[in-house]
């Protein structure tokens, strides 16, 4: 565990490999799973306020269920997270293509300038996962059976998660803190400390 500014970062963050394969796992992340992606308050408040405008994008079963139980929920760990269709369906802010891939609907939207907020950004730094404590925050990989084809991408490319998370790192702590990241794994791969 490496402490960059009160967030213990794990090892596995710069020695595993990941890169996203959306054409072999179809964006299964998003659809399967008993919880919804995390959450702060700020991102439900602003989930609400872009609510009208991405509504009529989403599946009849998502409508459904946020007007039953709304764009959020608390999981079965207390933590908030947004809703998801049934005991363990999709995230209500998924929708699936042409090529049967599931892709973010508030992201769509997003890439074509309709709204400012991109996405959750635990969507955006998955696989990494942030669990807070009183005085720092843990980042830690979350490693899942489902994302063996972005393991295998990122070994292809050469891409360890903290490079592959580069700009949503940035997004949620700054470029200061992302450049002090970079110096500790030169540090680090001076003095073999990493592969």
């Amino acid at each position: 565990m490496i402490d960059i500014e009160n967030k213990i970062v794990h090892l596995d963050i710069f020695n595993e490999y990941f890169c996203c394969d959306l054409k072999k796992c179809k964006g299964i992340c998003c659809v399967e799973g008993d919880s919804g992606a995390p959450i702060e308050i700020e991102e439900e408040i602003k989930l609400k306020q872009i609510l009208p405008i991405i509504i009529d994008e989403l599946t009849d079963q998502a409508k459904q269920t946020i007007e039953e139980h709304g764009v959020s929920m608390i999981d079965v760990e207390g933590e908030l997270t947004t809703s998801i269709c049934g005991d363990s369906g999709p995230c209500v802010f998924v929708q699936i293509d042409k090529n049967d891939i599931a892709y973010c609907v508030i992201e769509k939207f997003w890439e074509k300038g309709l709204i400012d907020f991109r996405k959750p950004i635990s969507c955006h730094l998955y696989p990494l996962r942030i669990h807070k404590y009183n005085s720092f925050e843990a980042l830690n990989y979350h490693m899942w059976d489902i994302c063996k084809d972005a393991r295998i991408l990122g070994k292809k490319l050469d891409l360890k998660i903290f490079q592959f998370l580069k700009e949503p790192l940035i997004r949620k702590y700054g470029k200061e803190w992302y450049d002090e990241l970079l110096l500790v794994v030169k540090q680090m791969k001076e003095n073999n400390g990493i592969k």
